[in-house]
């Protein structure tokens, strides 16, 4: 058992007695942090900060999956929730404060004329397959990316089990920044597609036109075009990427960001899709639920009022740039780059010398956490990063790097692990 995490490997072992995997949530679990090195239970954030039970503090680029952008425990959040807490969380009937977010976010989204909301974003994609489907009057879903965990998409990767193959085969994958693979597509199964769901960003840019071209032949082929910006809303800019790239979908699903944490999701488009909504059941007893929407209100407010986005992008510019420089100097080029856009960017690795991209990835973790850097693979920036934060992440990464850079020249970076590197495992994105 390892000191640094002592209370936490005890609590896993308690969890794993009554929680299947001991973590709710498959990213949080322990597939993605190796034990012997990792942390595994927080006892508190605290802006750009996470505690875990053993005392540790981390300065946190993981920041629940991307859906805290504000930052832990913001104030302006709190106080908002408090407030409404003091009137009730739930009601017999419907709360004023639903049509409040609904108008507001209609206000920031460029595809936004209804609004219905959820609590997670899987609820989001597959109401918005649903209604695309009832729309269409087809069946089959073309996707791209990452869309949740429920059957309609879940089925598509090898994380199947227990999804009927009827179901499975109803959901076609095409390649990102590859048009013509989502024309062939329409081509097999012609007058078959409901709708093309795609993020519209994730590790790379999109190639120039390739998100115009998207939008033209699916409506060529009268699909319905589905953004789903679970973590480019709110993040790449108040309208989210399709506000930033200039192109309009006819839905959008909307979480992580929208409320700093709370819980709450959304389904936003065109009123004549999104009016099927009145046939198409999508209901939720916490569909209306008031503290995750106010926390919404104030956070969305605040998005519009202070320059949360700007910092985000600042800071976020700064560590692709930064990184990269520090991957060059330490010769590292041919192992380790940073990709993606400055609010949500990726450390891509690659094998080297007989190892694994994931037993280096391994190795970085098991470095980076000792220095008090909570990530696995991404920079999921907030609002309260500071100078000072990125200060101390590219020193980590600086004495990281050399002793990786040591560590691959004389072949022994297994022996400098302290637990059973990460095994091949489900990737959210291929």
């Amino acid at each position: 058992m390892s000191k640094r995490y002592e209370q936490s490997e005890l609590m896993l072992e308690r969890a794993m007695n009554s929680i299947p995997l001991g973590a709710q949530t498959y990213s949080k679990s322990i597939t993605q942090f190796p034990y012997g090195i990792s942390p595994y239970f927080a006892s508190r954030g605290e802006g750009a900060y996470l505690y875990d039970i053993d005392g540790n503090k981390y300065i946190d680029f993981i920041n629940s999956q991307a859906s805290v952008t504000l930052g832990y425990n913001d104030p302006d959040i709190n106080l908002a929730v408090k407030k409404q807490l003091e009137q009730g969380s739930i009601f017999s009937l419907s709360h004023t404060i639903e049509t409040q977010v609904a108008e507001k976010i209609i206000e920031m989204v460029p595809c936004a004329e209804m609004v219905r909301f959820g609590k997670n974003g899987s609820d989001a994609t597959a109401g918005a397959v649903r209604i695309a489907r009832a729309y269409t009057n087809k069946e089959y879903v073309a996707v791209c990316g990452y869309h949740g965990w429920q059957d309609w998409y879940i089925g598509s990767t090898s994380k199947d089990l227990g999804v009927p193959n009827a179901v499975k085969e109803l959901t076609l994958k095409f390649e990102y920044n590859d048009i013509q693979s989502l024309q062939t597509l329409f081509e097999q199964y012609s007058n078959k597609i409901a709708a093309v769901i795609l993020e519209p960003m994730n590790a790379v840019e999109p190639a120039p036109g390739f998100l115009k071209n998207i939008k033209t032949l699916t409506h060529q082929n009268n699909a319905v075009l589905i953004f789903d910006e679970m973590i480019t809303g709110f993040r790449y800019t108040n309208g989210g990427a399709q506000e930033y790239f200039g192109v309009t979908p006819d839905l959008a699903t909307f979480g992580k960001g929208i409320a700093n944490g709370f819980p709450v999701s959304a389904v936003v488009g065109k009123k004549d899709i999104m009016m099927l909504m009145e046939e198409v059941f999508f209901s939720f007893t916490f569909g209306g639920e008031t503290l995750s929407l106010a926390a919404a209100l104030a956070t969305l407010n605040k998005l519009q009022k202070e320059p949360v986005i700007k910092r985000i992008k600042e800071n976020g510019t700064k560590i692709i740039e930064t990184v990269n420089k520090l991957i060059e100097s330490h010769k590292l080029k041919d192992v380790i780059s940073v990709s993606g856009h400055p609010s949500w960017s990726f450390l891509n690795i690659e094998n080297k010398n007989d190892y694994s991209n994931l037993e280096i990835k391994t190795y970085l973790m098991q470095e980076l956490f000792k220095r008090g850097i909570l990530m696995y693979g991404t920079h999921n920036m907030s609002y309260a990063h500071s100078s000072e934060d990125l200060r101390k992440l590219f020193l980590a990464y600086d004495e990281v790097f050399s002793d990786l850079s040591s560590t691959l020249a004389s072949k022994s970076l297994l022996e400098q692990l302290n637990c059973n590197p990460l095994k091949p495992l489900f990737k959210v994105r291929d």
